[in-house]
């Protein structure tokens, strides 16, 4: 059994429920890019594969992520989904469980690995933790956005989920990849369900902006309050790359080096 997540986090939670429930061993594989956000075309072809690093290398350049696309440090999904292949050829018996919880994250990944998939239908499960109900640490009742908020004992739960992806969802969700991808806006929302909304590059700015002071606040700090107050969220590294924009345009105060968080300083800037 191989299980496919989207984020770092998941990796960790699901190797600790395997060791509450031997049913649930197997190899566990992160896909490590985020195709909720950045340009699609092409995706699958050597152009478009191309295309999207270089978009994460300008993303990236200015900040403390700087050069991670190419020094080996974060994974290579093409890779990835190609050693798959090969084990799903050379094992019979060999199934793939794909963990996706209602994201915009996993559900982007979950399309992008799936429609590469087909010619493997009925050994590609998947688990979508669609407004299902689980018990988090306090005993209370709450529905996880997120693989990694549930419970490693609550994946017993979970794993009752997994169904086989259909013959018709792959002639279907595939189809509605294709959609999203020949669109050249960069920001993908999730409306409900498997239902992804386009937007545009500069979807989180407003918001963002909101969380701006007068007086000089520590990036890391804005960031903090973004994600504990905003109910609209995305990766740091890509809000990072949309404040040194704004910057650029003179839409935002700055001090500091940009690399580094704790002296990176930016406020709202001065009206008049």
């Amino acid at each position: 059994m191989i299980h496919i997540v989207f984020q770092k986090n998941d990796v960790e939670i699901l190797k600790k429920a395997m060791q509450l429930d031997e049913s649930l061993q197997g190899d566990v594989i992160e896909i490590a890019d985020d195709f909720s956000v950045g340009p699609l075309l092409n995706i699958y072809t050597d152009d478009g594969i191309e295309a999207r690093k270089q978009w994460w290398r300008e993303v990236l350049t200015g900040s403390h992520y700087e050069g991670i696309v190419d020094d080996g440090s974060v994974a290579d999904d093409n890779k990835t989904v190609a050693e798959l292949t090969v084990r799903l050829k050379t094992n019979a018996e060999e199934i793939i469980w794909i963990w996706a919880a209602q994201n915009k994250h996993d559900v982007s990944g979950y399309y992008w690995l799936m429609s590469q998939l087909k010619e493997w239908q009925g050994r590609v499960f998947i688990l979508y933790l669609n407004n299902l109900p689980f018990i988090n640490e306090k005993g209370h009742i709450f529905y996880p956005t997120n693989i990694f908020e549930i419970q490693p004992k609550e994946f017993l739960k979970a794993k009752k989920l997994a169904r086989p992806i259909t013959l018709s969802e792959f002639e279907v969700d595939p189809d509605e990849w294709t959609k999203l991808c020949n669109d050249s806006k960069g920001v993908r929302i999730l409306e409900g369900g498997k239902k992804l909304l386009q937007c545009s590059y500069d979807y989180y700015d407003d918001e963002l902006i909101k969380f701006l002071t007068p007086d000089w606040q520590k990036v890391n700090k804005l960031l903090h309050s973004f994600y504990s107050k905003s109910k609209i969220t995305t990766g740091d590294a890509y809000l990072l790359w949309r404040m040194r924009l704004m910057i650029a345009d003179n839409k935002i105060d700055a001090q500091g080096d940009a690399r580094n968080l704790k002296e990176f300083e930016v406020k709202s800037k001065k009206s008049g």
